[in-house]
């Protein structure tokens, strides 16, 4: 398992220049924080239920600007973020209040993003490609398979920050195009389930 994981790491690296980085060097105390209590939910859960990935895990700190970097790839085991991202949330995820405050919603056709765990589910073709469907494990997030909300890329994703916000979706985490061949390259590498915790 361990050669597993080394030749996932050095393919993931084929097509990023990104650094293993120590994750206080990337985000704030407030974000470290809030990204340590989600790991540690994610690693509960792996560690009681069989058929979920124990070594990589994917997070997004919907508290953080879209034109930052809030989609992380983790690395459960060594405890580092090796890859990030800019990642959009919902159109109807927008208040319009000062402060980027936003709101959330598990509602069909709210175009919210939805808060909660996700396990990343098989591929398919749709209107963006391939996209990786994605199952809400929380009340939060149960509608998601109904909703259509998957993990996909679109062309007006940025690669880099921004110090503007970027375009927002129909409540689905959409990524760059670059960004979304390193996450499909680990999640069908992966033999079992990745999750995805969406927190703010």
């Amino acid at each position: 398992m361990r050669i597993f994981f080394m030749a996932l790491l050095l393919s993931l690296s084929s097509f990023t220049t990104y650094n293993v980085t120590d994750k206080k060097d990337i985000l704030s105390e407030l974000e470290l924080v809030r990204l340590n209590e989600h790991v540690s939910e994610i690693k509960s859960f792996t560690a009681a239920n069989r058929g979920y990935n124990k070594k990589i895990a994917f997070l997004v700190d919907m508290k953080i600007k879209s034109g930052k970097n809030r989609f992380f790839v983790y690395d459960l085991e060594n405890e580092r973020i090796i890859d990030q991202g800019l990642v959009a949330h919902g159109s109807g995820s927008e208040t319009g209040i000062k402060g980027d405050i936003l709101q959330f919603s598990n509602a069909p056709n709210s175009n919210c993003t939805s808060l909660g765990r996700y396990s990343v589910e098989k591929s398919y073709k749709g209107v963006f490609g391939k996209a990786f469907r994605l199952a809400g494990m929380d009340q939060t997030n149960n509608n998601a398979l109904k909703r259509a909300i998957v993990l996909h890329c679109y062309k007006e994703v940025p690669d880099d920050e921004k110090e503007y916000y970027i375009i927002n979706s129909h409540g689905c985490p959409m990524v760059s195009e670059l960004f979304f061949k390193r996450l499909e390259k680990i999640i069908d590498s992966s033999d079992s389930k990745i999750m995805l915790s969406v927190y703010y």
